[in-house]
């Protein structure tokens, strides 16, 4: 059916010999006749034009074919296939840096290249041979000059391959790889050249492993995408060969190399063999229910044989092989994991570091962070720096700014904003966190807490803490007029207080704030209630902190207001950043590869937003939520951090409020409008996260809605999806196995059904993380605007700490807050979570924008899709410039940017990466 697009493609001298072997055949239709002469013998009366045009491909997914239209249907016969040679350009990334034994290696791979140990290409047709009932497939080919280039420093090298294929091969839809190298390539693209349809690009940003240690050949699929029913036949087979693959069978434990995806429970948290203070609950099953991680398969502990080995650092935990950093990526945060190294190791080794010198003594303490670095702060001198046993690279950063802090963001404009009550309120809706506030329905607020097991829950919280701050309204009054607003946090902490504030170190309370909106649109804090479990039935459990009157009272007031912040800092990290972006979205991600071809459009879609998640929370297994690790160190909860995660899971998590409009309208912060893009309308008109968020939320619905529709013109194409259904009941049965029968799942049974998940996934994945994540350093790297954990109760008048509390305030305020040592631990984790790496890839931007896909319309799709996204950045410039939105523009104000989508490398408090990758 192609042969006349294979003969367009052929050159002027291989024309002519195409040309004379073959015959033509005339069908008349009048009398259904057949005649035949050589193209020289047809008389010029007998002669009929030929006209070929470009056949539109069919939904069964055939290559392109040759029509031919005339009253005479002319039929272009061979007599026999004749070949020809097409050329593959290949581009393999060069690694920048290379150790002593890869180079070796390397130089015997382009020694052995000469010798025929090559790099082995295969082109296979989208067709089946009627004689082989196989697919067609080309001869061989070698990558050419690997050993002449194997040298050369540039980031890519182009690489050519030359293909001898049949006239009647038809179109390549797949390349299968061997490579007989000892040493692994990345292999970021190919295209190949030649075939009358025009270039052929295959994506592959992959890496191809030796034959030595995977034997058997990669397979790697063209760009044209093709949904499960539509697969041409003669790539059903590598389709579903490729999936099992992928899936893997579930047994041994997973090399570096593998590309295996698989489903376990979090039992690697603790380390049991370390010692009982360091065993965890295994997280994930019906005792406590939690999304499911990677599998990795290593041996249980010693001790307990429900729990998984550990993997310390420096030593690699596994993901599969394509999941892992890229190179710059993984420079970027190894820069920031040795900085973090240093500023925890050394104080340890500073035989001066005392129990009396672990305060900070004054807020100069803490200012001298940023200007002269944590080695002068603790009075370390050069010399004796010298003596201490310091590995090459410390030395090499020493005279750097790596032992230095950056100024956080919240110092820039206004050194002293955070002791404000109007930037502690701005924060709630324009901070880091700005998802926990909730429009107050009803006064006093009530838990949703057990009162048989926690006991009487009632809020301390009366009219009269607050009518004095409603600007002559009654409580009532202002909640109809959308007034008063929450964070609340008791019911999160309530559950686990007796256990934290039985820790060493480690004081918290279960907190409420109440805010006042003003008529300005600004917000201030009215009321703040402290609840400690009641130990009887006439027990103080709870007090109620108001607005200062004099010193004393701002001080307490200061310390209700650094508790509310520890709360709303423990919950933000565990709840709604690590397990509402990272921990939740992983199991969409290992069904997505497990289920979906790379050729699925859907996987396409989602692909960018994919991109480094399982690798970051590996990391995060191996040294932020685990076992005394960063989390536990630095956060009040401590050991029970995990617990309070698990916790929100099973009680509050529910996929289909995940999305920005339904959250919204969960938290009363919105209202149904079906006159908005984004079918909301905010009841809080100046509350930035919300206002930008639904702009790019409405920017990815629209989007995606196009995409799906494309490919989905008909419900009944949704139900038949195998692969679709395959992947979206995986991800509920397995990756979220534990919640699998709550009634709440969304169905998939239509296009919209399906449009509407996979913008929610899109959304946690890139704008609901960003919010989220790149704050973290600018308004928590001063410690004092928001500690992440309290180390002391507000006294009463009557306890015996209120002398010294009344004797120096600061010296109490400051020995509240996180100790030296657990201050800058935790400002050296949250700067690096905080960077951006110079290869991030933002909302609107894709890997090869132009050939990511072979559907023209979709890449026009996408196109207008990034403009929309570029018109969204200039509206939130021109929103931070209005003097008129006071949560964001005014004097020290800092403007929300966390939602502006583009942002070059570091910390900036800014940018909107595709996915969940830091």
């Amino acid at each position: 059916m192609a042969v006349a697009k294979q003969f367009l493609g052929t050159s002027l001298s291989e024309k002519s010999q195409f040309i004379n072997s073959f015959k033509v055949v005339l069908v008349d239709q009048k009398l259904g006749q057949f005649s035949s002469s050589h193209p020289t013998q047809v008389k010029p009366a007998e002669r009929r034009s030929l006209q070929i045009r470009k056949a539109r491909r069919t939904s069964t997914g055939s290559s392109p074919v040759a029509a031919i239209s005339e009253k005479n249907l002319v039929k272009v016969v061979p007599e026999k296939a004749v070949q020809f040679k097409v050329r593959a350009v290949v581009t393999v990334r060069n690694k920048h840096k290379e150790d002593l034994k890869e180079s070796i290696v390397k130089q015997l791979d382009a020694l052995t290249d000469k010798l025929g140990r090559n790099v082995v290409l295969e082109l296979v047709s989208t067709e089946i041979d009627p004689n082989t009932k196989a697919p067609k497939k080309s001869k061989q080919a070698v990558l050419k000059d690997w050993s002449k280039k194997s040298n050369l420093k540039t980031e890519r090298v182009n690489y050519t391959a030359e293909f001898v294929v049949d006239s009647n091969f038809g179109v390549p839809g797949a390349i299968t790889v061997a490579n007989k190298h000892q040493q692994e390539f990345f292999l970021e693209s190919m295209t190949i050249e030649g075939f009358a349809c025009g270039p052929v690009h295959f994506s592959c940003n992959s890496w191809v492993q030796s034959n030595k240690h995977h034997p058997g050949k990669r397979v790697f699929f063209s760009n044209q995408p093709y949904l499960p029913g539509e697969t041409p036949a003669g790539l059903k087979a590598l389709r579903e060969k490729e999936l099992r693959d992928l899936r893997g069978d579930d047994k041994g434990v997973r090399k570096l190399s593998d590309r295996v995806y698989d489903f376990d429970v979090y039992n690697d948290l603790g380390n049991p063999d370390r010692g009982i203070e360091f065993a965890r609950p295994s997280l994930g099953g019906d005792k406590i229910p939690y999304p499911r991680r990677c599998r990795t398969g290593r041996v249980p502990t010693d001790t307990d044989l429900n729990a998984e080995s550990r993997v310390e650092k420096p030593l690699p935990m596994y993901v599969p092989r394509d999941e892992q950093f890229e190179e710059s990526k993984q420079d970027a945060f190894s820069t920031g994991r040795l900085k973090g190294a240093l500023h925890n190791l050394l104080p340890l080794l500073m035989a001066n570091i005392s129990a009396k010198n672990h305060d900070f003594k004054g807020f100069l303490d803490i200012d001298s962070l940023y200007t002269e670095g944590l080695l002068l702060k603790l009075g370390v001198q050069d010399e004796f720096l010298n003596k201490l046993p310091l590995p090459k690279a410390v030395n090499k950063f020493r005279d750097g700014d790596i032992l230095k802090y950056g100024i956080p963001k919240i110092l820039t404009k206004d050194k002293f904003a955070w002791l404000r009550d109007d930037e502690f309120a701005r924060q709630a809706i324009a901070g880091v966190n700005p998802v926990g506030i909730e429009r107050l329905q009803a006064f006093p607020p009530v838990s949703k807490l057990d009162p048989e097991i926690y006991g009487p829950l009632d809020s301390a919280l009366k009219e009269e803490h607050i009518l004095g701050n409603l600007n002559g309204m009654t409580v009532q009054e202002a909640l109809e007029a959308n007034k008063l607003y929450i964070v609340d946090h008791h019911d999160a902490y309530l559950p686990f207080i007796d256990r934290i504030n039985a820790l060493d170190g480690r004081k918290a309370y279960a907190t409420r704030t109440i805010f006042f909106l003003s008529d300005l649109g600004t917000l201030k804090p009215i009321a703040i209630e402290l609840s400690l479990p009641a130990t009887g039935p006439s027990s103080r459990s709870k007090r109620v902190v108001t607005p200062p009157v004099d010193a004393t009272t701002n001080w307490i007031w200061q310390l209700a207001k650094a508790h509310v912040c520890s709360n709303d800092a423990g919950v933000h990290q565990l709840v709604n950043h690590w397990l509402r972006t990272h921990a939740s979205v992983e199991p969409f991600i290992l069904a997505a590869h497990r289920q979906m071809s790379a050729m699925h459009p859907i996987f396409k879609l989602l692909d960018p937003h994919m991109r480094y998640t399982m690798e970051i929370n590996a990391l995060a297994r191996q040294a932020l939520i685990n076992a005394d690790g960063v989390i536990e160190s630095c956060f009040t909860p401590g050991r029970y951090c995990m617990d309070i995660s698990a916790a929100a899971y099973k009680n509050f998590w529910r996929f289909d409020l995940e999305g920005l409009p339904a959250d919204l309208i969960r938290r009363g912060m919105a209202v149904p409008d079906p006159t908005q893009p984004h079918g909301v309308k905010l009841v809080m008109e100046d509350y930035p996260y919300a206002a930008d968020g639904l702009m790019i939320w409405a920017a990815i619905e629209s989007w995606v809605r196009k995409y799906v529709n494309h490919y989905y013109p008909d419900p009944s194409l949704v139900c038949n999806d195998r692969e679709l259904q395959a992947w979206y009941a995986e991800s509920i049965n397995v990756g979220h196995a534990d919640l699998r029968n709550a009634d709440w799942w969304p169905t998939l049974a239509t296009p919209e059904d399906l449009s509407s998940i996979l913008t929610t996934l899109i959304w946690l994945a890139s704008a609901q993380h960003a919010a989220l994540n790149f704050g973290q350093y600018p308004y928590g790297g001063y410690v004092p605007n928001r500690p992440p954990l309290m180390r002391r109760l507000i006294p009463n008048e009557n306890d015996p700490e209120y002398a010294v509390f009344w004797a120096d305030p600061q010296k109490y305020f400051l020995s509240a807050l996180p100790s030296l040592l657990q201050a800058t631990k935790y400002m050296a984790v949250v700067d690096t979570l905080s960077t951006h790496s110079a290869d991030e890839e933002y909302l609107g931007e894709r890997n090869h924008p132009s050939t990511w896909t072979g559907d023209a319309e979709v890449i026009e799709a996408f196109y207008e899709f990034s403009a929309e996204i570029g018109r969204i950045e200039k509206e939130i410039e021109e929103r931070n410039a209005d003097a008129r939105l006071r949560n964001r523009c005014g004097a020290g104000v800092i403007p929300y940017e966390l939602l502006a989508p583009t942002s070059g490398p570091g910390v900036t408090c800014r940018g909107v990466p595709n996915s969940v990758s830091i």
